[in-house]
């Protein structure tokens, strides 16, 4: 397995971008609200063109269980539910949640939660090598409102940097004691927003998806 060449695939609101293991630099493509997963395969191909691999690992805006996608992405168009990217591609392909890639790519061992700040909140747990994808983002916060609702880029622009950062270091300090972390990985565009940390928590990258996308085809610790 650690010999495979391997295509990672980053599916973001705004880009599609792509890395291979077996060396380049990042190429992206836009997305937006009129790509569905036809377009988006259609555009991948032209991206590729050179590129040396054998198989796919993709991560994507929304639920993911057992290697099928559960519900349209909200930044993006529908069609993607039920989409064969197997089929379509002819090479095999493992696709998880976009946040748990980047955590799989964040990790360093024992218990760890990863949140990232972007235009929602995306969240997964590893343990001892264990991947567990989290839909948190969606959970009641305060006042009736939900986690994304405060952390959101919304908030952010909303709200102001003060309070928007405060919000942050008081969802991090409820979902610590809850989850009981050894540690926190905070990801996501808008990690850059903040000056300073919460406890126990450390600055992500979003470098770090690729990196969580090779591991899905050649870390053998590795448990989905």
């Amino acid at each position: 397995m650690a010999d495979k060449k391997v295509l990672a695939v980053d599916i973001g609101g705004s880009h599609v971008k792509i890395m291979a293991n077996t060396g380049g630099q990042v190429r992206k493509a836009a997305s937006g609200p009129t790509m569905n997963a036809e377009t988006m395969a259609t555009d991948l191909e032209t991206l590729w063109d050179g590129l040396d691999f054998d198989v796919i690992a993709m991560g994507y805006p929304g639920p993911v269980v057992h290697n099928k996608v559960l519900a349209e992405p909200h930044n993006l168009a529908p069609g993607w539910v039920g989409f064969d990217f197997e089929k379509r591609f002819g090479k095999p392909v493992r696709i998880i949640n976009d946040a748990l890639m980047q955590a799989i790519g964040s990790y360093n061992g024992g218990r760890m939660l990863f949140l990232g700040l972007g235009t929602g909140l995306g969240a997964a747990m590893l343990v001892e090598h264990v991947a567990q994808p989290m839909e948190l983002a969606h959970l009641p916060y305060k006042k009736g409102r939900t986690y994304e609702d405060y952390l959101g880029e919304a908030s952010l622009e909303k709200r102001g940097h003060k309070k928007w950062t405060r919000h942050v270091f008081e969802a991090v300090e409820t979902l610590t004691a809850a989850l009981q972390p050894d540690y926190v990985v905070i990801g996501g565009g808008n990690v850059d927003a903040l000056d300073d940390l919460p406890p126990k928590a450390r600055r992500g990258d979003n470098a770090n998806a690729f990196k969580g996308g090779f591991a899905l085809w050649t870390d053998e610790k590795l448990v989905l």
